[in-house]
């Protein structure tokens, strides 16, 4: 992108909020809301810094004068407090902000005037008035909206406002309108140089455009950060929450075709029976029971560090060690195993669809090994997913629950890799070989369950180095 395209898109380009979602809109009405409470605070600070300064600053005007100024004051303090309670209780319409601009040019530009007419001083005595500099305050406090127009309106207000206060003061005496050519002169007297008063008025439309320019470009950005945090928000519900949050950070490349190796452990839990449970329920209580189920079971996966890899109809995929590379991966997965035989043994007595298709049995299987991590997809579909043998190894010990009639079976690698990672919950392990469907050799298993339930399998014994596991052949998950 050159540098003409960045400038137009970013400060030239007006964003266009219909385009975006209702919740988009709402969010960054809520900020444009909260900014003008803010300038409504800021106004008012303002005006009790003109209350505090004229009271504090003695008395020169001839007795029995008559003195306008408080009550300029009064009514701008009046004014900026209601303003401020209106905006504190509802969201203030633009045609508010618009005559909120108005109120304090005609209030700042009455209270220079106002000094004039007290002191009864000449007319050009309001051109060296120092509170000219608020003009720029209440310009740049219209850029809080993050809406160029306010900010527009309020520099086009002030330069006509000090315009007319030029022809005020050259108008009020046709006799001596106290005009110079004189630089000196004007910094010296009462005169008014008519360059210096142009350029005042240059100054502020110069302002006013590159505070325009600026706010321009902030909503822009604005729109497209509160887009894109809603599209983060929308994301982690589709990702786990590791996952959507190294998204967000950039920490991943969502680019199809681009993988990492992983030390890690894959874990596969599924309904024992779930098809025929189904086919007896009505869609709606299918949907309840894969709901409580899968609210029970991922909170605990993601409370051991696990990673949610996908759903899979009743199936939940978790990975552990690929987002943060830990080294107790597979300590953590069966801590994992763990706590979810925990929790099932309460299932039957909770309220709900669980209890109400009771009993719910689950079957788990666990394998460790390297894995490829990465975005697979194309045509702008992406998925986030891991591939290795440890993956398919861990989905057929899932399924060979079945045969065995077991809660929970991992390759006794796994356990011995745990066990060395600091492992010493209260799983215990059945260790025995087996032929498992889908790998050509039989391989060395773990059957596991908490100490307290005994498992009914035989344990033969068992040579954990005589049969490693092999690369099954058979990519099926």
């Amino acid at each position: 992108m050159t540098i003409i395209q960045h400038l137009k898109q970013n400060f030239f380009s007006r964003s266009d909020l219909t385009a975006l979602p209702a919740r988009t809109r709402l969010s960054i009405s809520q900020r444009e809301w909260a900014n003008e409470v803010l300038l409504r605070v800021i106004q008012l600070v303002v005006i009790v810094m003109f209350c505090i300064i004229y009271a504090a600053s003695p008395a020169t005007r001839p007795q029995g004068s008559f003195s306008p100024v408080p009550y300029v004051l009064g009514a701008y303090l009046l004014l900026s407090v209601t303003g401020l309670v209106w905006g504190m209780l509802r969201e203030p319409p633009d045609w508010a902000g618009y005559i909120s601009i108005l109120f304090d040019f005609a209030l700042l530009y009455g209270l220079m005037v106002s000094f004039h007419l007290q002191y009864m001083q000449p007319a050009s005595f309001i051109m060296k008035a120092p509170a000219l500099l608020y003009v720029f305050i209440f310009i740049s406090i219209r850029a809080l909206r993050f809406n160029p127009k306010f900010v527009i309106l309020a520099g086009i207000v002030a330069a006509m406002g000090w315009a007319a206060i030029i022809i005020y003061v050259t108008r009020i005496d046709p006799g001596d309108n106290m005009l110079t050519r004189s630089y000196v002169q004007y910094l010296t007297s009462n005169s008014i140089l008519i360059g210096a008063e142009v350029d005042k008025i240059l100054s502020i439309l110069i302002v006013t455009a590159v505070l325009a320019l600026a706010v321009n470009g902030s909503r822009n950005m604005l729109v497209t950060s509160v887009s894109e945090q809603a599209a983060a928000s929308s994301l982690s519900r589709f990702f786990d929450d590791s996952v959507a949050s190294g998204i967000r950070s950039d920490a991943v490349s969502l680019e199809a075709g681009r993988g990492e190796k992983r030390e890690a452990t894959i874990l596969n839990v599924d309904i024992r029976g779930f098809t025929r449970l189904a086919a007896r329920l009505e869609p709606d209580e299918v949907m309840e029971l894969l709901s409580a189920y899968q609210g029970r079971i991922v909170p605990i996966i993601q409370g051991h560090g696990g990673v949610i890899d996908k759903f899979m109809g009743d199936g939940i995929m978790a990975s552990f060690g690929i987002f943060g590379g830990e080294a107790d991966h597979a300590a953590l997965a069966l801590a994992a195993v763990e706590a979810i035989f925990e929790d099932s043994i309460a299932w039957d007595r909770l309220e709900g669809p669980i209890s109400r298709n009771a009993p719910v049995r689950i079957g788990m299987g666990v394998a460790a090994g390297q894995v490829t991590w990465g975005a697979v997809g194309a045509n702008g579909r992406l998925e986030m997913t891991v591939i290795g043998p440890a993956v398919n190894l861990s989905a057929k010990l899932e399924k060979f629950n079945k045969r065995l009639d077991t809660g929970c079976i991992a390759s006794a690698e796994t356990w011995e890799l745990a066990s060395r990672q600091g492992y010493a919950g209260n799983l215990r392990a059945n260790l025995r070989t087996d032929a498992i469907d889908g790998i050509n050799d039989t391989i060395p298993i773990a059957v596991l369950a908490p100490m307290r339930v005994r498992e009914t399998v035989a344990m033969p014994e068992l040579n954990l180095q005589a049969s490693p596991i092999p690369s099954n052949s058979a990519e099926d998950r």
